[in-house]
């Protein structure tokens, strides 16, 4: 009987969003294997704790970010995929606000940085396969489940809901139906504030209602965009 040998370690590709603009978190790596390559942060999950644990502690030794969403993508195991043995990785997907952090490179990482989604550098290990099914997993998620609010400000325009979506899927959406869609979802409680924003007249300011969102899942509502 041959005894198992396989190492577990998590890997998170985290995605921030700045107005018109979504990027890749990125480190560059210290040591070998692929030393001074960019790849996601992440590392080996230690004997006490658990997978949530593990990519929490990682992403934050490694870059000081701390996330409040992430969630499990997919498992990795092919025989090759990394050349210190056989090795599974688990990886995450999250978003953050890039300017509510500092970025600071510690443990595995010498450098740490953000990059756009379409002018990534080559990565180490499957890294590249990793992010490109987070991408999707974001462009496919973001039509069913309201993630996108966690990149906005907690009041926001309407318009700047408009320009996430359109940045998180990489086209030109119908602005009056995607109004019409949303407002009819009633998860957005319109404020009675405005800001003003260039040349325009001032717009009126919006909120998610994330405790009638769950009341109205709890119902059987879809949330679909």
């Amino acid at each position: 009987m041959n005894t198992q040998s396989i190492r577990l370690t998590v890997d998170a590709a985290v995605f921030g969003y700045e107005e018109g603009h979504i990027s890749a978190l990125l480190i560059r790596r210290k040591y070998e294997p692929f030393k001074g390559q960019w790849a996601l942060p992440g590392g080996f999950v230690l004997n006490d704790e658990s997978l949530e644990d593990a990519v929490e502690r990682e992403l934050h030794e490694e870059t000081g970010i701390k996330i409040n969403y992430l969630e499990q993508l997919y498992s990795y195991g092919n025989l090759n995929r990394d050349p210190r043995g056989r090795v599974v990785s688990i990886a995450y997907f999250g978003l953050v606000r890039p300017d509510t952090f500092k970025l600071i490179a510690s443990t595995d990482a010498q450098e740490v940085a953000w990059f756009g989604i379409h002018a990534l550098p080559s990565l180490a290990f499957d890294h590249k396969e990793i992010l490109t099914m987070a991408i999707d997993r974001l462009k496919a998620k973001i039509t069913y489940q309201p993630i996108g609010f966690e990149l906005l400000d907690k009041k926001f325009p309407f318009s700047d809901l408009e320009k996430l979506y359109s940045t998180v899927l990489g086209r030109d959406i119908d602005r009056r139906n995607f109004r019409k869609k949303f407002l009819g979802l009633k998860v957005l409680d319109e404020l009675d504030e405005k800001i003003s924003k260039g040349s325009g007249r001032p717009a009126n300011l919006f909120q998610f209602n994330q405790k009638r969102y769950f009341q109205l899942i709890k119902e059987g509502i879809v949330f679909e965009i």
